[in-house]
């Protein structure tokens, strides 16, 4: 009879042997990193590694041990290449900086363009990100925002990028791609929608409920106890308030604040139609000018990868294995490329920091594509309160 202590002392003698192996092959792997930082020669030789795991993978019996073999030298060789990457640190071999990183982002006397009209949750967005003396305006489509800012004409652009009940806007992360703009901070706000109509308009009255397509998502639950209404997608919220004013039709209602319904004399006919109690929108704030809040503590990139097994992992170990904590993961079809996605990836950490470097030199040389989108602070007066706090613990260990 097998004596399970007997294979368990075999098992952790192998491990052991394993072990020196390991690290005797890191050794020479440094070596390796040495001679390619002498010359210049680039990380990772996918041919040189798709012809050695053929040769590895050979030298196992059996079809389970063969992909075994594959799969185990593959994150050796993962291993070896993030060692690598962060040799290439330590020598100070640095990419060039995509990003350039000042002490605060100009608020003053700038200029900000958001998609819709006045009482927009846009417009709302903007007001408490930016102190009150900017100047801004409006334009009809998100893309028109984007090109304002890369046109000049406005220094910052407000865009929604996110709501906990209806999910991800789309769009903003198609035009992130499009656009060379960066990401320089974000505004989380709490939507209250209502719904809105004429002032001798009743529930009752109501045969047509207009907004913006989140926003009709987000009081689905709500409609569906209505569905005899009709619902109209709008371009924004506001604007649906702003037709309900104007068509003067007191059969149709809209889905907004109650900001926008203060702004155009309208009546509130229901409120607390959203169910979801935490509901939250997130904008971000963009830029043409590529800089970073020297204290940004989130960064956002986009990779695109071959359409190969294990590539996605492959992209997140880099994240995973240098201690980096990543908050979201979205992916969206590449045009042209069918069943081919692009990876959007938020993790924290500052551009200057030596884990984040080594990641995303990683990153970089693996993916097909990859950008950094921006590293960016939730928002400019958190951002004011954290210097605050950081002043305030410094003096107080300097006194204690």
């Amino acid at each position: 009879m097998i004596d399970l202590q007997e294979c368990r002392n075999e098992i952790d003698k192998i491990d052991s042997d394993i072990i020196r192996l390991f690290e005797q092959r890191m050794k020479v792997c440094e070596d390796v990193a040495e001679y390619k930082i002498r010359t210049g020669k680039k990380v990772l030789d996918p041919e040189r590694e798709r012809q050695k795991l053929e040769v590895l993978r050979g030298k196992a019996h059996g079809e389970f041990n063969q992909l075994g073999a594959q799969e185990l030298f593959q994150q050796i060789m993962a291993i070896s290449r993030k060692r690598q990457y962060q040799l290439l640190t330590e020598h100070g071999i640095e990419d060039d900086e995509k990003l350039e990183m000042v002490d605060a982002l100009p608020l003053k006397d700038v200029r900000v363009v958001f998609q819709g009209v006045e009482g927009a949750y846009s417009y709302a967005a903007m007001r408490e990100y930016f102190q009150d003396d900017i100047e801004s305006f409006h334009v009809k489509t998100w893309r028109d925002a984007m090109e304002a800012v890369v046109e000049g004409r406005a220094d910052y652009a407000v865009l929604p990028i996110e709501n906990t009940t209806a999910g991800i806007v789309a769009d903003i992360y198609d035009l992130l791609t499009e656009y060379e703009l960066s990401i320089v901070g974000e505004q989380i706000i709490r939507p209250e929608h209502v719904l809105l109509g004429l002032p001798d308009a009743e529930l009752e009255d109501i045969r047509q409920v207009c907004s913006h397509p989140q926003a009709l998502s987000q009081c689905g639950k709500y409609l569906e106890s209505h569905s005899d209404w009709k619902k109209k997608e709008m371009e924004n919220t506001a604007g649906s308030a702003k037709k309900i004013k104007e068509d003067n039709d007191k059969t149709q209602a809209a889905i907004a604040s109650r900001q926008a319904g203060e702004l155009y004399g309208l009546k509130i006919l229901a409120e607390n139609i959203c169910y979801n109690g935490q509901n939250a929108t997130r904008f971000v704030i963009v830029s043409k000018k590529p800089i970073y809040v020297k204290d940004a503590h989130k960064i956002s990139i986009f990779f695109e990868l071959h359409h190969e097994s294990g590539t996605l992992y492959n992209m997140l170990s880099h994240i995973i294995y240098n201690g980096l904590n990543m908050t979201k993961i979205e992916s969206r079809p590449i045009t042209g490329k069918n069943w081919q996605y692009r990876f959007f990836v938020d993790f924290e950490g500052n551009l200057k920091d030596s884990a984040v470097k080594n990641a995303l030199r990683g990153i970089e040389a693996e993916a097909d594509r990859m950008r950094i989108l921006g590293n960016h602070f939730h928002n400019a007066r958190a951002c004011l309160k954290n210097h605050f706090h950081n002043l305030q613990s410094h003096f107080a260990a300097y006194f204690a």
